[in-house]
């Protein structure tokens, strides 16, 4: 089905995001969870909490597509190796993590929303994948 993703949607999706617990709503646009590309639309609220976590099937890449947040990267020792500043009001619109890398996501902005695309199938995160 053809869809307009427009301000709407994204006023939609952030709604959701502010009344769940977790403080973040996905809306997904492959057709199912076993689809070659995972993409999504992830509305994000400051207070959510992303685990500093991995992917090892795939690289992720992010675009900010309103609101501000930050991207940071780490070593297996849990030291931080990047920070990138997500913001499009500053021309700072994603981030590029390759397969393996350690990551995290702060949410500075209410109504954020960030488009995420990992090769599929969804492989949800186990506890070796998140570091402590």
């Amino acid at each position: 089905m053809n869809q307009l993703l427009d301000e709407k949607l994204f006023d939609s999706i952030s709604q959701q995001a502010k009344d769940s617990p977790r403080l973040r709503m996905n809306y997904n646009l492959h057709d199912n969870l076993d689809a070659k590309a995972q993409r999504l639309f992830n509305a994000v609220e400051p207070g959510t909490v992303f685990p500093i976590h991995r992917h090892l099937h795939s690289s992720e890449t992010q675009f900010i597509m309103r609101g501000h947040a930050i991207v940071t990267t780490y070593d297996n020792q849990k030291n931080l190796t990047a920070t990138y500043d997500l913001d499009p009001r500053k021309g700072r619109y994603g981030v590029h993590l390759d397969i393996g890398v350690w990551h995290s996501l702060e949410v500075l902005e209410s109504g954020t929303i960030v488009f995420e695309v990992k090769d599929g199938p969804y492989t949800p995160i186990t506890p070796d994948n998140i570091l402590p």
